[in-house]
């Protein structure tokens, strides 16, 4: 077991570690029991009840949080032309084309996420085993992998808190939804987006249980479980 620092024991006195809390509750809980000195992430980690060896059991989608993350997201688009107008006017950190992939190669990763034209693929895909890793390679999946004419669009929603959810090869699924200094309703509104989400995405094959754990937790501080129950039938107002 690890060691836990004095910081930590002191703040998870106020947490029963067997209770699952209401989605309100565990958002309060978080706030309360964060000690970092930054403003730390605040982050949903599902335990789910589906395959990831099975090819029908994936999940990987979007979600739209309404009070974004708190994290400004710098944005690369592979654009040219038409394209690469529309990225740019809507806020791409950076945009081009060979320049970039040439720029990727020689070792520098310095932004969030990757957006593409189905032209431009056959260029970005010589990037494949430096940005998947990464999670950084564009996927039409994902959507981030459009027409020319959408390019604006994408980059505003990702600008906006547009963030990505998938499922991983241990069967769970970690997604930030905001800070510590957002307000307790703006955390919750952001959850229960989140949650919306992940049940439109449910795979039609599944039986049986869906989701199985839900926990919230900050950078530093004690997880806290959610009622799976509860968190499950979340609706954004």
């Amino acid at each position: 077991m690890p060691k836990r620092g004095k910081k930590y024991k002191e703040v998870v006195k106020l947490v029963d570690l067997d209770q699952n809390y209401s989605p309100d509750e565990a958002v309060k809980l978080v706030k309360e029991t964060s000690y970092a000195k930054f403003d730390a992430t605040v982050e949903v980690h599902l335990r789910m009840g589906l395959d990831p060896r099975k090819a029908d059991q994936q999940i990987r989608s979007t979600v739209q949080l309404p009070h974004g993350t708190g994290r400004q997201m710098r944005v690369l688009v592979f654009a040219e032309g038409e394209g690469r107008r529309l990225a740019e006017a809507a806020g791409a950190d950076y945009v081009g084309s060979d320049e970039l992939v040439q720029k990727i190669q020689g070792g520098w990763f310095e932004f969030d996420v990757s957006v593409a034209s189905p032209p431009m693929m056959s260029k970005v895909g010589r990037l494949g085993k430096l940005l998947g890793p990464r999670g950084l390679m564009p996927s039409p999946k994902a959507g981030t992998v459009v027409p020319d004419e959408d390019l604006g669009r994408v980059v505003s929603e990702l600008k906006a808190g547009r963030v990505e959810f998938r499922l991983d090869r241990t069967a769970n699924i970690h997604v930030p939804i905001g800070k510590v200094s957002f307000s307790e309703k703006q955390l919750v509104d952001n959850f229960s987006a989140l949650m919306e989400a992940i049940q439109t995405a449910k795979p039609a094959a599944l039986k049986g249980s869906y989701i199985k754990k839900v926990a919230l937790s900050a950078t530093m501080g004690p997880g806290i479980k959610v009622d799976p129950a509860q968190a499950m039938q979340m609706k954004l107002d």
